[in-house]
């Protein structure tokens, strides 16, 4: 990996150190569009239980507290679990928001153990797909529901074939479409949604 490459990877894709906090301030504004839709997507109610995979800097961890009973917030990033937790200090106070050094393959849930699923922004980065896919459904009640978006042009594979591997991993009205967030630099992001099956 090139200097450039590295620099990047730690304000970025695997957030670590000063360059990592940096990195999350960049992404809570970056993101924050994309955070809000998704969580209007998924639309969680004031009974339900939420794991937000990949929470960043907070911003849609914050706005998911504001409408669930209970959200859990797993990254593999120290700093960015240090960033969500001041962003939402008063729901962690409040055992609102719990956070956990965990990632999408392993988030250290209990089985069918949550309603709502969310992320934003960080499946390319996620190192085994097929296990997150089956984790993430293991994790999900009956008649749970998915929501994720991801920049379209960072995806490993297409959006097609993104909702066959969901399918594959057990999921049902699997739907991807994609969104335009706002602002002249925002990417195209592709969204999914799925359920698993009551």
């Amino acid at each position: 990996m090139s200097s450039l490459g590295q620099v990047l990877d730690r304000a970025f894709g695997h957030p670590r150190g000063p360059l990592g906090r940096l990195g999350g301030l960049v992404m809570a504004r970056g993101n924050a569009a994309t955070e809000h839709h998704v969580v209007s997507v998924a639309a969680p109610t004031a009974d339900e239980t939420v794991l937000v995979v990949g929470p960043g800097p907070g911003v849609g961890l914050a706005a998911v507290a504001e409408r669930a009973r209970t959200v859990i917030g797993v990254d593999p990033s120290r700093e960015m679990l240090e960033l969500s937790a001041r962003r939402c200090a008063g729901a962690v106070d409040a055992g609102v928001v719990v956070l956990r050094h965990a990632t999408a393959a392993r988030t250290g849930a209990d089985d069918e153990s949550v309603d709502v699923v969310l992320g934003v922004n960080n499946l390319h980065l996620w190192d085994d797909r097929a296990a997150a896919w089956s984790e993430l459904h293991r994790v999900l009640r009956p008649g749970g529901r998915m929501v994720l978006s991801a920049h379209e042009k960072w995806l490993p594979v297409t959006r097609h074939e993104l909702a066959a591997e969901v399918e594959a991993a057990g999921f049902t009205d699997v739907q991807t479409w994609t969104w335009q967030p706002p602002g002249p630099l925002a990417g195209l992001a592709v969204q999914l949604r799925a359920w698993r099956a009551g």
